[in-house]
C-alpha cells in the first residue's frame, strides 16, 4: 500500500504539463501546502478524493491564481461551501469565473462584490451589515446558498437559476458563458 506523501507525490507529478519531468518530486514547500489543506478539507468523503481534486483543481486554477496557497485555500472554500449548499463545486467555480475571474476585490458597475459578485443589500437583509463580502469565505456562503436557492426554485433548471443569480431571468447570455466555462475548463467526469 502507497503512503499518502507517496501517494500525492504521484498525483503531483501527473498534474504536471506534459513538458515536464515526471520524475521530478514537487517542491518541498508545496508539498507540505498540499499536506496541510488536503487535511483541513473538511467537505470530502475521504483524503484520497481531496488529494484528486485539490491537485487537479489545482492546475486549473494557476494561470488565474498563481500563488499556491492562496489557490489551495479558494478550492478548500469553495468545495466546502458548495457542498454545504448542495452544489457541484465545479459549477461554482465556473460561475466565479465568469463573475470576477477570480478576483476577491472585484466589484461590479452595479455594487455587486467579491468572488461571486455577492449583493450588498443582502447583509442588510440577514442583519449582518458587518459582514465583509470581500473575505472569500463569507462571500462564498452567500453566493452559494443563493444559487442554490435559484435551483431549488427552477426545479434544477440550472440556465433560470444562473439567469436568476445574475438579474437576467428571460436571457440566456450569462447562463451559457457560465455552462460553457464549466464544459470547458471545470467539469469533472464522473
Amino acid at each position: 500500500m502507497k503512503t499518502p506523501a507517496l501517494l500525492l507525490a504521484l498525483l503531483l507529478a501527473h498534474a504536471l504539463p506534459a513538458t515536464a519531468n515526471i520524475r521530478q518530486a514537487p517542491e518541498p514547500e508545496l508539498r507540505d501546502l498540499m499536506q496541510r489543506t488536503v487535511a483541513e478539507a473538511d467537505s470530502f468523503q475521504d483524503r484520497f478524493d481531496a488529494e484528486v481534486w485539490l491537485v487537479d483543481m489545482s492546475g486549473r486554477l494557476k494561470r488565474y491564481v498563481p500563488d499556491a496557497e492562496e489557490r489551495l485555500s479558494i478550492l478548500r472554500l469553495v468545495h466546502r461551501e458548495a457542498s454545504k449548499a448542495g452544489l457541484k463545486p465545479e459549477l461554482v467555480l465556473a460561475l466565479i469565473h465568469a463573475e470576477s475571474l477570480f478576483d476577491r476585490f472585484a466589484i461590479s458597475s452595479v455594487g455587486a462584490q467579491g468572488m461571486m459578485q455577492v449583493m450588498p443589500f443582502w447583509k442588510a437583509e440577514l442583519g449582518r451589515p458587518q459582514d465583509n463580502l470581500t473575505d472569500n469565505a463569507t462571500n462564498l456562503r452567500y453566493g452559494c446558498t443563493i444559487l442554490s436557492y435559484y435551483l431549488k426554485k427552477e426545479n434544477g433548471d440550472i440556465n433560470r437559476a444562473l439567469a436568476r443569480y445574475n438579474g437576467s431571468l428571460g436571457k440566456n447570455r450569462y447562463p451559457a458563458k457560465v455552462i460553457g466555462f464549466w464544459q470547458d475548463f471545470w467539469y469533472v467526469k464522473p
